[in-house]
């Protein structure tokens, strides 16, 4: 497997009235493709931060942050933003759809926006809702579907420029632990078969349980889950 996301020696300190304060220290991170890792870690622990910079939303004071290979901190925030556009995928906690569009709209948007013909858009789209058992659902405006519904079509959405990296933010913590669990079985499917690398912050342990590894932050780095 190659690597799509690669940390190394990353640092990141805030700047408050209090003085400084070290969030991460020596980060040090590599996904694979097709590999899917829990991020599980109290809060206040670094995990938003992680995210962020992993997502290239904001830049680290030390140390790289390379996606596919390519080391994006050393370049200019329009190359970046285009990583973030056609290699980074975002799902957060609350969906975050259009509710003025459909499911299948709100999956086509992105693609549109990324320079991709309509027709092959709505392809895209259908294939991704379809895989997440949104077939007969497509065409339903978000406030029609139910909180599982929503989250899958974000999920989709996120997946729809086809990124190399997944960055998800407590997914499926607005769910109830039945539809949790079978909205994860689905984005687990996905990321195997399409070869993403995803990171997933949760506090769900049986989540957490079924990634190929777990890993937490302490003291600003990162070490293994136990």
């Amino acid at each position: 497997m190659s690597d799509s996301l690669v940390l190394q020696n990353v640092q990141r300190t805030y700047r408050t009235e209090a003085g400084e304060l070290p969030v991460l220290r020596d980060i040090n991170l590599t996904l694979r493709a097709g590999e899917i890792v829990a991020l599980v870690a109290p809060s206040g622990a670094g995990k938003s931060t992680l995210l962020h910079l992993a997502g290239l939303l904001e830049q680290p004071d030390a140390g790289t942050v390379s996606i596919l290979g390519r080391d994006a901190g050393a370049l200019p925030d329009t190359d970046r933003t285009a990583i973030r556009r056609d290699s980074i995928g975002f799902v957060y906690q609350f969906h975050h759809l259009l509710g003025e569009f459909s499911a299948i709209e709100n999956v086509i948007l992105p693609q549109l926006i990324a320079g991709k013909s309509r027709r092959d858009a709505a392809a895209r789209a259908r294939t991704l809702l379809t895989a997440f058992g949104l077939a007969d659902r497509e065409n339903h405006l978000p406030g029609k579907l139910s909180g599982g519904e929503q989250q899958r079509v974000a999920i989709s959405r996120a997946l729809a420029n086809a990124p190399a990296v997944l960055l998800a933010d407590e997914p499926t913590g607005n769910l109830d632990v039945a539809t949790a669990a079978i909205v994860f079985d689905e984005l687990l499917s996905v990321v195997r078969t399409q070869s993403v690398a995803a990171l997933i912050a949760t506090h769900n342990p049986d989540l957490a349980a079924r990634m190929d590894r777990t890993i937490t932050l302490r003291d600003g780095k990162i070490v293994p889950y136990a």
